[in-house]
């Protein structure tokens, strides 16, 4: 049964439409790679997930629940800029956005305070960040940070996690490390992920699913003309077959 349901979904900016015809059915726990040339709705697409911006046209359900208008706490969303706080220690970044999620703006006191405290502490010592509790994030490295950034997203338990190319800016061993990091927190939450990037081996080595965002006709006349759709929709633990494809014809890919 789909968990997150996209129909007939467009969207513009004024005259100009960046993605339109936009229909798809995820699973609840798939791992979603959003891939596509810069400017191709990728992030606009992300936004609306979030339920940060309105579609023009179409729906989102999650759950079988249309948005509401604003975000929520069931999808949490980071990134490629660290989107910590940076007058807050690590711990309190994590405490500050549990308190969010109750409605506090950010301030917990007497017990529940100490409740956050000891929870945050305890996410930090799972993700190898408690020994850089008490510091500030810019003492931390590039992983550290964008391991905190996604901490604190999921300090709220949300069930769908956006990511909007969150290892663009690492350099290649820490971005390996946080390929890890980022599959065994998925495996340990179950989660709903969708990962804008632009990196195709990265998109096939995290994801269940490989949309890649295109305009199926362009205008030579007028390039702004028309939007971006999903073009395609790829099997990523089936060497890459189009999921379509692999739906439509399974006898033709089992063994003899």
């Amino acid at each position: 049964m789909s968990f997150v349901t996209v129909s007939n979904l467009r969207k513009d900016y004024g005259p100009r439409t960046i993605i339109e015809n936009i229909n798809v059915e995820v699973e609840e726990g798939q791992f979603i790679s959003l891939v596509g040339a810069s400017g191709c709705g990728k992030s606009t697409f992300l936004r609306l997930l979030l339920d940060q911006e309105r579609p023009t046209s179409g729906t989102i359900t999650v759950d079988g629940e249309l948005f509401s208008g604003e975000p929520c706490q069931t999808r949490g969303i980071v990134f490629q800029r660290y989107s910590v706080f940076p007058h807050m220690t690590v711990r309190a970044n994590i405490v500050a956005a549990t308190a969010f999620t109750q409605g506090t703006w950010g301030w917990l006191f007497g017990n529940a305070k100490k409740q956050a405290q000891a929870e945050a502490q305890s996410t930090l010592d799972r993700i190898g960040l408690g020994h850089v509790a008490a510091q500030y994030p810019a003492s931390l490295s590039g992983g550290m940070q964008q391991r905190l950034a996604i901490a604190q997203a999921l300090a709220a338990k949300p069930r769908i996690l956006l990511l909007d190319e969150p290892f663009g800016a690492l350099d290649p061993g820490t971005k390996l490390s946080m390929h890890g990091f980022l599959e065994q927190l998925r495996v340990e939450t179950g989660m709903t992920v969708f990962m804008v990037t632009h990196d195709l081996e990265e998109a096939f080595k995290l994801a269940d699913r490989v949309l890649v965002f295109d305009k199926p006709k362009w205008d030579p006349d007028d390039l702004e003309k028309g939007g971006a759709t999903i073009t395609y929709d790829f099997d990523a633990r089936n060497d890459g077959i189009p999921f379509q494809t692999l739906q439509e014809n399974t006898n033709v890919f089992k063994s003899d």
